[in-house]
């Protein structure tokens, strides 16, 4: 029987959740690395039994920790980020020019093929790749060095590079997201790259059609769609059916608010916004399935009605309908972060997401249906998931 193998980081360490393929009981072991921030922890397609975890601390700076044997041990490897030749500066908050500085490693994507190479997008925003499994990493240098990069802004929680897909049948084609300078593709191994935000609008900054600056919280895709692109971005749920060349609101009826916003010429002007949050993702076996969960607002960022609710679409967006049957109802102001959903591949598929309240909470019927697996962890920064034989 399969088995399924959930990776939780938290603000105060790692967790790896086990069940058989019921997903009725779960056996949790950790914490790893207890008291660290763990932003991410991910295994490797190609070698279950790899796992890879950032870990990071105000005080001791950021590891990187492997595991060869399904997170029974770890061990530190390399943890030298060094931006390639000039770092140059990009813009601060307050939009004057700041030096690019190394602060953390917030994503890790192993390859598809090679459990020795790994992907990593950091903070301030760049992407690196390391091929001997982690001893040494090399900046992709095409990406900051982007002709748009002096621009990037960072979000609210800093400069960072987030999220990193990789075409299953394309190895040269990989997509990032960078908050809050958006989304960006390459088609030849990382060497250039092209903003792929056409469609987007943002509020928020100077020019709501800029190129960059979009604060992109999230992009998901279907590995037998890879062409096909959900995206959660600061206010808004989109799609691309084109790599990302164009973009459109699948908004639908999620819940929002109406929020009043300066303009250049000292008025306001009202827009109906819908469908805050920070995750999305996508069923295992529908590829027009897709799940997001909706917080209030940008600064309130809790469920709407202090009701936890995942909203699915079967229909790629606009059709939205709230799950909620085992999730709390009432008094709940948790929120759920970027990296904190994951599904499986069993059938019917489960479905994963964490709370910063400590709460992981799973489904084994695609959403229909909900139960916490894990209740008084900290506050949970990241959920993946591995479908094992």
């Amino acid at each position: 029987m399969s088995r399924v193998r959930v990776l939780v980081g938290t603000h105060k360490g790692a967790f790896a959740l086990e069940s058989d393929g019921k997903r009725e009981k779960w056996d949790i072991a950790g914490p790893h690395f207890p008291g660290w921030e763990v932003y991410h922890m991910k295994g490797s397609p190609a070698d279950p039994n790899r796992l890879y975890a950032s870990q990071t601390s105000g005080w001791f700076g950021q590891l990187i920790q492997r595991s060869s044997d399904g997170g029974k041990t770890w061990e530190p490897v390399g943890n030298k980020f060094a931006y390639d030749g000039t770092p140059g500066t990009h813009k601060w908050y307050d939009g004057t020019p700041h030096p690019w500085e190394f602060k953390r490693v917030w994503h890790l994507e192993p390859s598809l093929a090679d459990p020795d190479t790994v992907y990593a997008g950091v903070e301030d925003a760049a992407l690196f790749r390391t091929t001997d499994g982690g001893q040494n990493w090399q900046e992709l240098p095409g990406l900051r060095n982007h002709g748009s990069g002096s621009c990037w802004q960072p979000g609210a929680g800093g400069l960072g590079l987030h999220t990193i897909l990789l075409d299953p049948t394309n190895p040269k084609r990989i997509y990032i997201a960078i908050s809050a300078a958006g989304a960006f593709r390459t088609d030849d191994g990382g060497t250039s790259w092209k903003p792929i935000n056409r469609g987007l609008y943002s509020q928020y900054i100077p020019d709501p059609d800029a190129e960059v600056g979009h604060c992109v919280h999230r992009i998901a895709m279907h590995r037998s769609r890879p062409n096909v692109l959900f995206m959660q971005k600061h206010w808004d749920v989109l799609r691309t059916d084109d790599s990302g060349d164009s973009w459109r609101n699948v908004n639908g009826n999620l819940p929002g608010e109406q929020v009043a916003y300066p303009q250049k010429d000292g008025t306001t002007k009202k827009f109906d916004l819908k469908g805050f949050g920070f995750v999305i993702d996508v069923h295992a076996h529908e590829p027009e399935t897709i799940y997001v969960v909706p917080i209030k607002s940008d600064s309130q960022h809790f469920p709407p009605e202090g009701k936890l609710r995942v909203y699915r679409s079967r229909t790629g967006g606009n059709e939205w309908e709230p799950l909620a049957k085992g999730l709390p109802q009432s008094d709940c102001y948790v929120n759920v972060l970027r990296d904190a959903m994951a599904i499986d591949s069993l059938d019917k598929c489960g479905v994963y997401f964490g709370t910063t309240g400590g709460q992981v909470y799973a489904s084994r019927d695609a959403g229909d249906s909900w139960a916490a697996i894990a209740q008084h962890l900290p506050a949970v920064l990241s959920v993946e998931v591995q479908t094992l034989s």
